[in-house]
């Protein structure tokens, strides 16, 4: 059973139409990018899956559970982890405090028990940094643990928001446009990553304009055009496809 499932999701924002009858699974252990112009409905399909937009009509499923309409938060328990398009990290805060600001479905001590220093509580947060600081290890990005992420670049604030989805360890991974800003290397080193999560056994869903890496990653890719599905397919049949070079490929 896929760990994802979207089926004949539908939004609308008034009279318009954003998504028409989306339908798309990803399986634990692989990669499905969505790529298509800008207005095709990309991170709204990212807003529905998360609880940010209701869809008006189809059926989100994580695993055998039905998601559609239930909050961020609630997705978020259930193991389903995204970035944003213009970031959603706090700029006054370290690097390694946001990363454990993540941490959250994996740490078991309360605000009571932080306050008045209970063993647990104090062992659990002690474990909660130990896990961030490992996570920002791995993304390469450790030595910025104790810079405040409003002096960091907009490329490495990027890799703080990845590595803070990372952090949960979650069966689901959503990342919009996570190669804004990076550098050649840096996407390289993302590219890499990537399929090191898929092979750990994530489910890992991509919108993404850089169409190398997208090439480069996935095993399967999805193309939206003004909200409908446009084509389907492996990245070979995608770069292949004329409906796809017409409206995308051929103009980027």
């Amino acid at each position: 059973m896929p760990l994802l499932q979207v089926e004949a999701v539908s939004v609308m924002f008034g009279g318009l139409a954003a998504l028409t009858d989306v339908s798309l699974t990803v399986e634990a252990g692989t990669i499905r990018a969505v790529i298509g112009p800008n207005g095709a409905g990309k991170t709204t399909l990212f807003n529905a899956i998360s609880g940010y937009e209701r869809p008006q009509e189809g059926t989100i499923k994580l695993g055998d559970r039905v998601v559609t309409g239930q909050t961020p938060h609630a997705i978020a328990r259930l193991g389903l982890r995204r970035t944003f398009q213009n970031g959603g990290i706090f700029g006054e805060m370290t690097v390694l405090e946001n990363v454990t600001v993540g941490a959250d479905r994996r740490t078991s001590s309360t605000i009571p028990g932080v306050l008045f220093g209970l063993r647990r509580d104090r062992n659990a947060e002690r474990q909660a940094v130990a896990d961030s600081l490992a996570m920002l290890g791995r993304i390469g990005i450790e030595r910025l643990a104790q810079t405040r992420v409003r002096d960091l670049s907009f490329g490495q604030q990027r890799l703080v928001e990845i590595t803070r989805a990372l952090i949960s360890r979650p069966r689901i991974l959503l990342l919009d446009e996570p190669a804004v800003g990076l550098s050649q290397a840096e996407r390289d080193a993302l590219a890499v990553m990537l399929r090191q999560l898929a092979a750990e056994g994530m489910a890992v869903l991509l919108v993404e304009h850089v169409i190398d890496l997208v090439m480069a990653v996935s095993d399967r890719v999805t193309v939206l055009n003004f909200g409908r599905v446009l084509a389907e397919g492996t990245p070979t049949d995608i770069r292949a496809d004329k409906a796809v070079l017409e409206a995308y490929l051929g103009s980027a």
